[in-house]
């Protein structure tokens, strides 16, 4: 097998389940044992066993229905296991909290998990999650998971899987009197969860002390944060996750209102519709992540992927709909397909909550097509429905078939439906 440093996932992984017939491996005996020496010979381990979304998973996996676990910091086991769990936003309006007063604390810069983490703990909204006055930050970082086994939902049976000496990594740890809270950290709306992420630092840290430890799914996406507590009812059963509460809250206490909205859209010029391709993107709290995750650095497609948690397809989509924002720049990275943000979607991130939407409401005015489509709202009060969209769009000479602009005419009544609800004050559009 030649090694090739450039080789994608995708690339890299079918290559392995034709060296070592994992397929049918899997097939005899329920599971394939990997060792990360030999997935290294073709790309980097690490890269190829992190896949935080299902969709992000090659598709030799997801032909087969295939996941894949690490059992020891040098080894991976690769079965039809039942690994990721699904995210349920409930539509609640966001507790407001305040902005601790500290010079070194930046709620406009929260782009980072980290950062977002650090916000959580000195606003005081992890000592309301946990419902504790006193509550201590005392575990973060990458760890041992011991020694312990399990049991996996696999297909109609199960699977038992020993593990030894994982990596686990925990992005916030904070004992209370009644407990110890684990965090795993997102900072991009998720619509599912990998079980790993909170299930073996579970494990570990419920053979180490005395208290109950809870397991926390966070969530902070376009300046709310969303709480998920959990609890293992078996503690030997990986797929026993049942969620026990779901709170959200803000720190973004200035209303966007209707008026303000309007009064954007009248002070707008539109432009023509721009050469790049007509945005296949419904949700737009997904291209304020992306833009979030641009916010610090310029990254590659493939490194986008990964942090963004969607696959390729989807996350082509994303930038390509941030490009015809004029949001982002394409350019080539050491000889890969990258981006980065443009000056003024810089700027926009900078701003807070409401300075921030608004000018990306703006942006999205400035092409014709939802500007018009925004008229319609002003003069029916009410979401054009697709028949009107799809009227405007066969006016305004877009080079896509009918059938194409059917459905990306679904992206225009989204993201009116976000800006709408940014008006509302409702979260995410989830």
């Amino acid at each position: 097998m030649q090694i090739n440093e450039k080789v994608t996932i995708e690339k890299a992984w079918k290559m392995l389940f034709e060296k070592h017939d994992i397929v049918s491996k899997v097939l005899v005996n329920g599971f394939f044992k990997i060792k990360a020496s030999e997935i290294n010979i073709v790309k980097e381990a690490r890269l190829m066993a992190k896949f935080d979304q299902s969709t992000q998973l090659p598709e030799v996996f997801q032909h087969y229905n295939l996941s894949i676990l690490p059992i020891s910091r040098s080894e991976y086991i690769i079965g039809n296991f039942n690994t990721y769990e699904k995210v349920l936003y409930q539509k609640s309006k966001p507790k407001m909290v305040s902005i601790p007063i500290l010079e070194t604390l930046d709620h406009t810069n929260l782009y980072s998990e980290a950062s977002a983490l650090l916000f959580a703990y000195n606003s005081g909204i992890i000592k309301d999650v946990m419902n504790s006055k006193d509550i201590h930050y005392t575990v973060s970082g990458r760890m041992s998971s011991g020694c312990f086994d399990y049991i996996i939902n696999s297909n109609d049976s199960s699977q038992k899987i020993e593990v030894q000496n994982a990596q686990v990594e925990i992005d916030g740890g904070y004992e209370f009197d009644n407990g110890f809270c684990i965090i795993e950290a997102k900072n991009i709306a998720v619509d599912e969860i990998l079980i790993r992420q909170l299930y073996y630092p579970y494990r570990l840290w419920t053979e180490k002390i005395s208290k109950q430890v809870i397991p926390v799914l966070m969530v902070y996406s376009n300046d709310i944060f969303h709480f998920f507590q959990y609890n293992f009812t078996e503690i030997s059963n990986y797929n026993s996750l049942k969620l026990v509460s779901y709170k959200s809250y803000t720190f973004a206490n200035e209303l966007i209102t209707l008026e303000e909205i309007i009064d954007v859209w009248k002070n707008t010029k539109y432009f023509i519709e721009p050469k790049t391709s007509f945005p296949q993107a419904n949700f737009f709290g997904r291209i304020i992540d992306l833009l979030s995750i641009l916010y610090e650095q310029e990254l590659t497609r493939e490194e986008v992927t990964i942090q963004y948690e969607f696959d390729l397809r989807q996350t082509d989509y994303y930038i390509a709909a941030c490009v015809y924002l004029g949001l982002v720049e394409r350019m080539n990275i050491n000889g890969e397909s990258g981006c980065k943000l443009s000056p003024e979607a810089k700027h926009i991130m900078s701003l807070n909550f409401k300075q921030k939407n608004l000018l990306l409401i703006r942006k999205i005015f400035e092409r014709p097509i939802f500007y018009k489509a925004f008229g319609l709202i002003i003069q029916n009060n009410k979401i054009p429905d697709k028949h009107e969209i799809c009227y405007i769009m066969n006016k305004s000479n877009l080079s896509i078939n009918p059938t194409t602009i059917d459905r990306r005419a679904s992206t225009v009544k989204s993201w009116l439906d976000w800006i709408l609800r940014v008006a509302n004050t409702e979260e995410c559009d989830e």
